[in-house]
């Protein structure tokens, strides 16, 4: 039930992507907290770990997409 949980809350590929370039862009325009930005480096740590499962997963789908035998592979049977 926590793997269900887990899913529902995470965020699209595309919503990471971008709030890690909004905090990327935070951290670099400066102005924080040490404790500040601990916690967005932190953020960006766990964003960036999201994005690497999305692509992770499209890889994978990827591939066994083209590993299928006589899906679009132009044969005609």
């Amino acid at each position: 039930m926590a793997d269900d949980e887990e899913t529902a809350q995470k965020p699209s590929y595309e919503q990471a992507r971008d709030e890690l370039t909004e905090v990327v862009k935070r951290l670099e325009a400066g102005g924080l907290t040490l404790e500040e930005s601990l916690d967005l480096w932190e953020r960006g740590e766990r964003l960036a770990a999201i994005c690497e499962e999305w692509l992770e997963g499209a890889r994978a789908r990827l591939a066994a997409a083209l590993d299928r035998p006589g899906d679009g592979d132009g044969a005609p049977f």
